[in-house]
């Protein structure tokens, strides 16, 4: 969420204000609610890291205590989305984390189904707009990245405010750019913003690695492919397909069999037989640290970064579903996170308790003065490339399991925008976020792109 001296500020299209229904406090609701058996069964639960307790009570400002609950509260939180989402079907406006131990909240359009969310064990808003009308308006801005203004780098959908946010040193042309883009601009906010980001080409990941003889990156998370040795993803701008890379102890190490950037910032790397991928992240003074899925983290959840410039720190997730404009281009789907990161920090692990999030895209500021971070969704990236998430421990780790000719409407190459309908295998799926189709990409096998209704 913004600050609210930068929102006082901001030039508003819209504000539409979310109401509080008044909810049980969690300690009073029934231990059989769908929050309390998520929390129940939180893997975080049982053994939380305590380098990772000990850095969310530093960057967090939270108390050890604090630190390890919402540890299982976020975990929670991820896992009841999608139940969430269902439950309140076209009324959905999005669910969130806040307060010191990530107290859920989700947002609904219609106040007779507040008593639905709370019964859930979750507080509960009322919205002016369901999800599906903010990502609607951020698709149409999507579609017209080409024509935004330089000025104007960043926009999101920010469900804790329900409105799409534009970022922009110059509000006027922003604004001009959003009416031009055919969006709703009732459901936008055009803030003013100092933001300049950046690709951290030097690079960043866990531990280091090199491209050729010279640039520097960082390893996102270990994968495995059937047929491969395997290897780890990465940010796109670090390298493109058929560049080599060494280790951070410059022994071969690899060779990128896939990259795309701008559009995405993402890439896949092979290693060869020296290496072999393990589940974990190096979290440097938080030590190694155990990688068990990929759910994803809800907005105002913690999040951490592991990078070979500044190695580890901590911050929020603000919003999902970002489009940040960097030099080279638009990149759309990215996170927007407040935690710093440097040049020589790109491509390195964003880690939710032991849920991989994605890798570091660009951003602004630095770890002296705070600044902002983009990453690119860790689940996309398997999509795109057949790969599954190195685990450690047990525990879910996505698959990417390819699927025969579709019997439907759904097709490859093809654009779709937000709450369009497609039929596959017998099925019919709505989308969730606007993209272009690819190989690879068919409804069943990327659920952050299609629900199955």
């Amino acid at each position: 969420m913004l600050p609210r001296k930068t929102l006082a500020a901001a030039i508003a299209l819209a504000a539409v204000p979310l109401l509080t229904v008044p909810a049980v406090a969690l300690a009073a609701r029934q231990d059989d609610s769908l929050f309390e058996a998520a929390r129940a069964s939180a893997s975080i639960a049982a053994d939380p890291p305590p380098g990772l307790v000990r850095a969310l009570a530093r960057d967090l400002g939270v108390t050890g205590e604090q630190a390890e609950r919402r540890l299982v509260n976020e975990a929670a939180a991820a896992a009841i989305e999608p139940r969430l989402r269902e439950l309140l079907g076209g009324t959905y406006a999005g669910t969130w984390v806040t307060g010191p131990t990530a107290t859920p909240v989700a947002a609904t359009t219609d106040p007779s189904k507040a008593a639905e969310i709370t019964a859930a064990g979750v507080e509960a808003r009322v919205a002016a707009r369901p999800l599906d009308h903010l990502d609607r308006a951020k698709a149409a801005l999507d579609r017209a990245a080409a024509e935004a203004p330089r000025t104007a780098p960043v926009w999101y959908v920010d469900v804790m405010e329900n409105t799409v946010v534009v970022l922009t040193s110059t509000p006027a042309k922003a604004a001009a750019w959003v009416r031009a883009s055919g969006a709703d601009t009732s459901a936008v906010r055009v803030v003013r913003s100092g933001e300049r980001p950046r690709t951290f080409y030097d690079v960043r990941g866990g531990d280091a690695y090199y491209i050729g003889s010279g640039t520097r990156c960082s390893v996102g998370f270990s994968v495995t492919r059937p047929g491969s040795q395997g290897g780890f993803v990465s940010a796109g701008h670090c390298g493109s397909a058929g560049a080599t890379t060494s280790g951070s102890n410059r022994v071969a190490q690899g060779t990128f069999r896939g990259s795309s950037f701008p559009g995405n910032d993402y890439s896949w790397v092979e290693v060869n037989t020296q290496w072999t991928p393990a589940g974990v992240v190096n979290g440097y003074s938080a030590g190694i640290l155990p990688v068990r899925g990929a759910a994803v983290a809800q907005p105002g959840s913690s999040v951490c970064r592991s990078g070979s410039t500044t190695q580890w720190h901590c911050g929020s997730v603000q919003q999902l579903n970002t489009s940040v404009t960097y030099q080279q281009g638009t990149v759309t789907g990215v996170t927007r996170t407040d935690v710093c990161a440097e040049p020589g920090d790109s491509g390195g692990s964003f880690i939710s308790g032991d849920q991989a999030q994605g890798v570091t895209s660009g951003g602004s500021g630095n770890c002296g003065s705070g600044g902002t971070t983009y990453f690119q969704p860790v689940g996309e990236i398997l999509s795109a490339y057949g790969l599954t998430l190195a685990t450690q421990g047990g525990g879910p780790s996505p698959t990417i399991t390819p699927t025969g000719p579709g019997d439907g409407t759904w097709a490859p190459n093809t654009a779709y925008a937000t709450g369009d309908t497609v039929t596959y295998g017998g099925a019919t799926y709505r989308c969730l976020q606007g993209h272009t189709s690819q190989t690879g990409w068919e409804p069943p096998n990327v659920p952050a792109l299609w629900q199955r209704i």
